[in-house]
């Protein structure tokens, strides 16, 4: 079969020929039908990644066959035995174990989800590790309440745009912020209530102007941007951030944490719960992944290069078929 994988360390993935891969046990074989980037498969080719296995097949989302139903997977392996945080076995598909960058794999059936009848190949492709991130983030940890005033950092990549679906689904009123005016106006067609430019060092104002305030924060960056999200903060708010692109958190105000009693939160990935209850809030609620672009199996490369520059918009989705 083809398959997309790390010839070496800090190398680009690259196509092979390998075999189809022989299941164990308690494993199916899934004919992948599509599968979406993620920043996780730029940072192991960049050898940014903890466990990195030179050979391994790369990529962490898929949809795929058996036996004529299509299934999502959960990349989240042996997540362990507490609900609060993961275990010392935990993984992500792709690297160090085979992933869903080619025409089959191999994936303990337990690990496997009968996909929404609404959703088409790719947005289920899209769903997996961005959703189970967001829905983690908002739901678990901030413990996201009907009603509350939500922002959401950096709108754009596949989290954010969860969050804000999740958070619109339980009614929630949602603000964004972006590099981009483009990005904003999108967030807004798909029902946020208002965007800010996180390059106008006064945004902090404005939203407080617009929103006075808001009960839950998104962030996937950090860094000195970090100190303005603070600003934006009602009493009691919660702050729940999954990734740190920007860098350490310089200058955070204890004073201003602790007076007004919020709480910050680190998440990372879900639990099989979370999984589940995630892919219940999709199916409820008709949600449809946005889906910047598919492209070709042959096209891997382009779609990295895209996601590194950062211009798209929702998940780049890859079209096994083609």
């Amino acid at each position: 079969m083809k398959a997309y994988i790390l010839p070496d360390l800090k190398s680009s993935p690259a196509l092979r020929e390998v075999n189809i891969p022989s299941p164990s046990e308690s494993e199916v074989i899934l004919k992948l039908s599509a599968s979406a980037i993620n920043h996780r498969d730029i940072w192991i080719t960049q050898g940014l990644y903890p466990g990195i296995r030179v050979g391994a097949v790369m990529g962490s989302d898929g949809c795929g066959t058996l036996d004529g139903v299509e299934y999502i997977i959960n990349p989240g392996l042996s997540w362990g035995s507490q609900e609060a945080f993961q275990g010392p076995d935990f993984r992500v598909l792709g690297v160090p174990d085979d992933g869903t960058f080619a025409e089959y794999i191999a994936i303990d059936r337990k690990y496997i989800y009968p996909k929404p009848s609404h959703l088409t190949s790719y947005e289920a492709a899209a769903l997996p590790l961005a959703g189970v991130t967001a829905y983690r983030a908002l739901m678990k940890k901030a413990g996201l309440q009907p009603g509350e005033k939500v922002l959401i950092s950096g709108i754009g990549g596949g989290v954010a745009l969860f969050a804000l679906q999740f958070a619109l689904a339980l009614g929630c009123e949602v603000y964004v912020t972006s590099g981009s005016e483009e990005k904003i106006s999108k967030a807004i067609s798909l029902g946020a209530k208002a965007g800010y430019s996180y390059l106008d060092p006064d945004w902090p104002k404005k939203l407080l102007k617009d929103a006075g305030g808001v009960d839950v924060i998104i962030d996937g960056a950090c860094g000195i941007g970090f100190n303005q999200l603070v600003k934006t903060c009602n009493p009691g708010a919660r702050i729940s951030f999954y990734g740190g692109t920007a860098g350490k958190i310089d200058g955070l105000n204890p004073q201003f944490i602790f007076w007004k009693q919020i709480s910050i939160l680190g998440s990372t990935m879900g639990s099989p719960s979370d999984f589940e209850q995630m892919m219940q809030l999709v199916t409820d609620h008709y949600i449809r992944p946005v889906v910047d672009e598919v492209i070709p199996f042959g096209g891997l490369l382009t779609g990295l290069a895209k996601l590194s520059g950062g211009k798209h918009f929702g998940k780049i989705v890859i079209d096994h078929a083609s």
